[in-house]
């Protein structure tokens, strides 16, 4: 017999839930090389549009998201499945600003806007030793940087999506307050597919 139940969006596993479900709000994924100022723009950003910050790599740290650790950077591997399956019923309602350096453990149905943080190298490195990074981890970062690693990251992710992919560069309050403008524009405009 037919039954209508095994049909409604509770019976369905969560990723697939996330496509029949509409986001009255959007999400939007802040992503750039540990430094560029991720975490400030999305706490300064949630506080005026009223959205929630989620700062992957506190949850990473806090749920134990991680099968392992690497002395030499001092920094868990996170496991992409576990911060996948930790992110995606947080973000079915929309109104999220995901905070996180890497875009690959992430659904690209899960955004609607992808903004990548840019930073000049030698302010990269300044705000990193203010952070007391070791030497290596300064270098592995600015290289990252340089080789627009975050960037090229999410152009892959998102490559077959809708999702707009922003770059915007964030060396001080001026550029933080216009990124920040811009991407208010974009949620008060934004419109449920």
């Amino acid at each position: 017999s037919f039954s209508t139940e095994a049909h409604t969006p509770s019976a369905l596993p969560l990723r697939q839930k996330a496509i029949i479900m509409t986001r009255m709000r959007p999400n939007v994924l802040v992503t750039g090389t540990p430094g560029v100022g991720k975490s400030t723009f999305c706490e300064a950003l949630a506080t005026s549009a009223g959205f929630r910050h989620l700062e992957v790599s506190k949850m990473v740290r806090e749920q134990k998201l991680y099968r392992e650790w690497d002395d030499e950077m001092d920094c868990s591997i996170f496991d992409e499945d576990m911060v996948g399956d930790a992110l995606e019923p947080l973000l079915d309602d929309g109104g999220c600003l995901v905070d996180f350096h890497s875009s690959a453990p992430l659904d690209d149905r899960w955004f609607d806007l992808v903004v990548v943080l840019r930073a000049d190298t030698n302010t990269l490195y300044s705000r990193l030793e203010k952070r007391h990074y070791p030497e290596s981890k300064i270098k592995g970062n600015v290289e990252a940087e340089i080789f627009q690693t975050c960037l090229e990251e999410a152009r892959e992710v998102f490559e077959e999506s809708d999702v707009k992919i922003w770059e915007i560069q964030h060396d001080n309050q001026e550029e933080m307050e216009a990124a920040m403008q811009r991407v208010q524009e974009f949620l008060i405009s934004y419109q449920p597919s």
